[in-house]
């Protein structure tokens, strides 16, 4: 959640950035109400639970009518105490729910506006001219029945629709990018992890998935357990609770995990093939570390995301995501987005989140410094989204006779070339 203080001593910098998300400021307004109350409440409780202190001590010395008139004030004072704590308790549960429903404060640096209102701030690569070469581009899903690769009428069988089954040069060109990926991370410095799937609600709303997304997150009602929809998630309360030595950071985490999503609100788009799915293994990046250099993390974030797709020898582009467009506890977001020939536009592969304190706050994770403890920050970017690559290797690497060239830095796992089934 936001730092209390902001709204106290900067409501206008928390309305200015609602506003920039494209969202009503009102809640501002509401929020300094409910602050009021809740601090109100306490200081009446903590009057109370004095005056009641004091009167135990006076019962003890007094003698006759003056200690029974001690002792009838303290039975109706034991009553407003009651009250009076209880009015607290409820001051401060809304309080916290409305906190809780604020977003980050979104960039100055982030676009205002929403989805469509993106800046592009780089492009490498130059997509392939398929007509110049002489034949039309197949897309991902007829190259993946070629090649014996994607099999999406036996996911849809067994499963549901938006599901598949990778097979033979599928399955092992997901190994390849997993091991590759894993690899990368670990010389970056990033610790590999392999993170439980199925999470407590504690984790699931201390990373703000249980907010405006909460209706695309799978929930086990029997069990209260939350199927991720990206481990940074568990990532993220892996060190919930906690406070971390300054020395150790950043602290650098890189997980291959199964992601669930129920893709709420996309009914009808990217249907065909494995592009949009309820269910893709993916790589993971995470860091901990403090706010002040959690904005240059995030552009290094970015560096091994945008290394990672030279690799893969991908053409693609970077986008400042506007502010309306972050998601609830990121101040500000890049997506790199891989060109997909048959759609003839690019489409995201990965991003990198800058969260700051927002999540730490809500997990209450803590970095030790001179003064005390303060909120870590947190940082995440996808490194390898395998249903989206393998999308965009199959598209941008395809040759007349439907095999697949692959980039040099998968020939040692792969081959060169994927080639049909005859």
């Amino acid at each position: 959640m936001i730092d209390p203080r902001v709204l106290r001593d900067q409501p206008d910098l928390l309305r200015a950035a609602q506003r920039r998300r494209g969202e009503s400021d009102a809640i501002v307004d509401e929020l300094i109400a409910a602050d009021e109350r809740r601090r109100s409440s306490i200081a009446e409780f903590e009057a109370l639970r004095s005056e009641q202190k004091g009167l135990g001590k006076q019962v003890a010395k007094a003698q006759g009518e003056e200690k029974q008139a001690l002792l009838t004030r303290t039975k109706e004072l034991s009553t407003q105490v009651k009250s009076a704590e209880a009015a607290q308790n409820e001051a401060a549960a809304h309080f916290t729910q409305l906190m809780k429903s604020v977003p980050n404060l979104a960039s100055e640096q982030a676009p205002e506006g929403g989805e469509d209102d993106f800046v592009v701030l780089e492009t490498h690569g130059t997509p392939r001219d398929f007509a110049a070469e002489g034949f039309e581009p197949r897309d991902h899903l007829e190259l993946g029945e070629m090649l014996g690769a994607i099999d999406v009428e036996r996911g849809a069988k067994v499963s549901g629709s938006r599901f598949y089954f990778l097979t033979g040069l599928g399955a092992q060109l997901e190994l390849a990018l997993t091991q590759l990926a894993m690899s990368k991370a670990a010389e970056w410095g990033f610790t590999p992890v392999i993170p439980p799937a199925l999470v407590k609600p504690e984790a699931m709303e201390g990373t703000g998935f249980l907010g405006q997304a909460a209706d695309d997150v799978y929930h086990l009602e029997k069990d209260d357990l939350y199927l991720v929809g990206t481990s940074e998630v568990p990532l993220a309360a892996y060190h919930s609770d906690e406070i971390l030595d300054p020395e150790s950071l950043p602290r650098r985490y890189a997980a291959f995990s199964p992601c669930f999503r129920r893709e709420a609100g996309s009914y009808g788009k990217d249907t065909r093939g494995i592009f949009r799915v309820h269910w893709f293994d993916k790589v993971e990046m995470f860091v901990y570390t403090t706010e002040e250099e959690s904005y240059a993390e995030h552009e290094r974030l970015l560096g091994w995301e945008k290394a990672w797709l030279d690799a893969l020898e991908l053409p693609y582009r970077v986008i400042d995501v506007a502010a309306g467009d972050l998601g609830l506890s990121a101040i500000r977001k890049f997506d790199c987005e891989a060109w997909i020939p048959t759609q003839g536009k690019y489409r995201e592969v990965s991003s990198a989140s800058n969260c700051t304190q927002f999540q730490s706050r809500r997990l209450d994770i803590r970095v030790r410094g001179e003064e005390g403890t303060v909120p870590a920050a947190t940082l995440n970017g996808t490194l390898c989204a395998m249903t989206r690559t393998i999308v965009a290797l199959l598209e941008n690497g395809q040759q007349a006779d439907g095999s697949v060239r692959l980039p040099a830095v998968l020939h040692p796992l792969l081959g060169e070339v994927l080639e049909p089934r005859s």
